[in-house]
């Protein structure tokens, strides 16, 4: 596992709280949405943006046929960190949307959608994120605040993150931070300890964790963005994630006009 000192995660801290404090004067902004889901990284975004903007961060709870636990631990980093907050229950939304797409493709409820293929899974897992994204905006609008993202470069690098869902934010704090880097950074915030050791899992489906899912541990995938040694399989494993999720990193493709 790569280790990174507490000095470390401070000077981290530090540096971002700077950064989005920047951000925020920069667009003429009034605060942040944040969207707290339980885990390490929402915890860690939420923590550095009241540093950064105290009083003026709204904590948005959104589960979507969520664990009970994933949604206490959500309300603990609120508490945790002082922060105002709104349960949205998206679980009524999602299944109403997934029974009107099933219908209008002539398909029984349920039926055309089946979780036990891969690709049908995965369009329907990705509801959930996207459902996200659009109330988090709703809530930014309203407030004039901008949706800070919590993906890390970790999940960046191998594309392990929902395009226009998890994905679609106004800025990403932790998009230069390793696993490991967030892990120092939330000591340094005082994050509660079950957070940190949290299996990490972005709760798509009973079960799921990120390292199952990737095909690999965050442990390994660090170390490779950090320039060290891993396993050869481990690193034919992590460009190729790479590679299949360019499409992800990159800007929208325009079509360029034909020559003249």
């Amino acid at each position: 596992m790569v280790e990174i000192s507490d000095r470390e995660g401070e000077r981290l801290g530090l540096w971002i709280t700077s950064w989005l404090r920047e951000q925020l004067e920069k667009s003429g902004s009034q605060g942040f949405v944040v969207g707290i889901s339980g885990g390490i990284d929402s915890a860690v975004v939420a923590g550095l943006c009241e540093r950064a903007a105290p009083g003026r961060v709204l904590g948005l709870i959104e589960p979507c046929h969520s664990l009970a636990q994933d949604i206490e631990d959500a309300r603990a980093v609120a508490e945790h960190f002082g922060l105002h907050t709104i349960t949205v229950d998206l679980t009524p939304v999602y299944d109403q949307l997934v029974q009107l797409c099933n219908a209008a493709a002539g398909q029984e409820a349920g039926a055309y959608l089946d979780p036990g293929v891969e690709a049908q899974r995965l369009a329907l897992a990705n509801l959930k994120p996207r459902l996200r994204m659009l109330t988090n905006y709703y809530f930014a609008n309203r407030r004039r605040y901008l949706v800070a993202g919590t993906g890390n470069r970790s999940e960046l690098s191998v594309g392990y993150f929902t395009k226009y869902g998890d994905g679609g934010v106004d800025l990403l704090p932790l998009g230069n931070l390793v696993k490991a880097q967030v892990r120092a950074v939330a000591r340094w915030l005082g994050v509660p300890q079950p957070i940190i050791d949290k299996p990490p899992s972005a709760g798509l489906w009973p079960g799921q964790t990120d390292e199952g899912e990737m095909g690999l541990t965050y442990a390994d995938l660090d170390r490779f963005l950090l320039g060290g040694e891993v396993a050869p399989p481990v690193a034919r494993r992590i460009r190729q994630l790479m590679q299949a999720s360019e499409h992800k990193r990159a800007p929208i493709p325009i079509c360029p006009l034909p020559p003249a």
